[in-house]
């Protein structure tokens, strides 16, 4: 070893040791601020959008929509007569009853209306989904609660405000309304409900038609009335079709079949499909479009 190269080693050694740029100290930052339940508040807006479009939604705007036109399409040739001018019970220019609660005679005949014209803005349309459970023991304890709102949650993945949505209300809970002795009071908790709505509402669906009713044991279909029932009653001019699952449903679920155990009790629920089908025969429109995302319907 040469005397040159013996006195560059200590130079080299010395010059490790420092930085060749001039560093700055990390940005003290400040803490968040927190809200009423203590969940930080981060510095801008943020606001979840989807990561990708629905199947099911493309399916109803692409296939789907024009099948029902044509299933469910009424030719009218010529225009339809006025309504018939309502009659109340009493005159409501006579001063002696004019503050007097004035009803139609006949009762209520919004069930015995028609449905809207045949046309393309006012085909049958799936508007929301409700799913709710009652849980009788929660009458004892509330605590029973947390099991069924968690699991409505990791099934429809819907949260108070969730995404920047104001509008999400989440799982709500279900209040009595009257007084019934030994079980219900006004404003006790008795159950939960949630109303999914967007593309939380398909990807329930999706699952529900994809993974539940398949593997459900004895499940031959929604029950529905025969061809002779009304058109005119008023379940069948609501445009609102509802059925139950059973217990055993829940762990069908992939979101909760992963997860099983952390959920002893398991419960029953109840699927209402609300559309914008009105008047009368607005069940059996109702029927038809859900039967085009595969949900099978059987005769009682």
């Amino acid at each position: 070893m040469s005397a040159q190269a013996a006195t560059r080693a200590p130079r080299l050694a010395t010059t490790a040791g420092r930085t060749v740029r001039r560093t700055r100290p990390a940005p003290t930052l400040k803490p968040l601020k927190r809200d009423e339940k203590g969940v930080p508040i981060p510095h801008v807006n943020l606001i979840v959008r989807d990561t990708h479009r629905s199947r099911l939604a493309d399916h109803y705007f692409q296939t789907l929509q024009d099948d029902l036109m044509y299933m469910t399409y009424v030719h009218e040739p010529n225009p339809r007569k006025p309504p018939r001018p309502v009659r109340l019970a009493y005159d409501p220019n006579d001063p002696y009853t004019k503050h007097r609660f004035n009803p139609p005679l006949g009762g209520n005949r919004w069930s015995k209306q028609l449905p809207p014209p045949s046309a393309p803005d006012n085909i049958v349309q799936l508007e929301r989904i409700q799913i709710h459970s009652m849980i009788k023991n929660a009458a004892s304890s509330r605590v029973n609660l947390l099991g069924p709102i968690m699991a409505l949650r990791s099934i429809t993945g819907a949260n108070e405000k969730a995404g920047g949505q104001h509008t999400a209300e989440g799982v709500q809970l279900v209040r009595g309304r009257k007084n019934i002795q030994g079980w219900v009071r006004p404003g006790l908790p008795v159950g939960v409900k949630v109303d999914l709505k967007g593309p939380q509402m398909y990807d329930f669906l999706s699952i529900l038609v994809e993974f539940v009713l398949p593997r459900l044991r004895e499940f031959q279909g929604v029950p529905m009335e025969g061809p002779s029932s009304r058109l005119d009653k008023m379940s069948a001019a609501s445009g609102v079709v509802s059925f139950g699952l059973p217990p055993q449903a829940l762990g069908l679920f992939p979101q909760i079949e992963v997860n099983f155990d952390a959920y002893p009790q398991p419960f029953g629920m109840h699927i209402h499909f609300f559309t914008n089908a009105k008047g009368v025969g607005a069940q059996n429109r109702a029927r038809a479009l859900l039967s085009g995302f595969q949900i099978p319907f059987a005769r009682s």
